[in-house]
């Protein structure tokens, strides 16, 4: 590339900037995606982000009161058993 060679940036410097807080606090200076608020490494590029509806807050019903006292019923039944047994080795 010559020197007398000047390169044509200004629409690139007149592109809306990201804004997202970068982690040292300081907003982002990226240019933001066409038609988006965000840079494509903060969310404006396709594919990124979390996927539509959450989820990771889908209940796995391990924790419902049923499947406690399930548990627990299971729990007295094997102390029950275990006792019998126990006795039955005594005598």
């Amino acid at each position: 590339m010559s020197a007398d060679h000047v390169r044509n940036t200004r629409a690139m410097a007149a592109s809306p900037r990201c804004g997202a807080s970068t982690r040292g606090g300081l907003a982002c200076r990226a240019p933001a995606v066409r038609g988006k608020l965000r840079c494509r490494m903060h969310g404006g590029a396709p594919g990124s982000g979390a996927p539509w509806g959450n989820r990771n807050a889908r209940k796995h019903g391990a924790f419902t009161r049923e499947r406690i006292a399930e548990r627990r019923a299971i729990r007295e039944l094997l102390d029950e058993a275990g006792k019998l047994l126990g006795e039955l080795d005594s005598n």
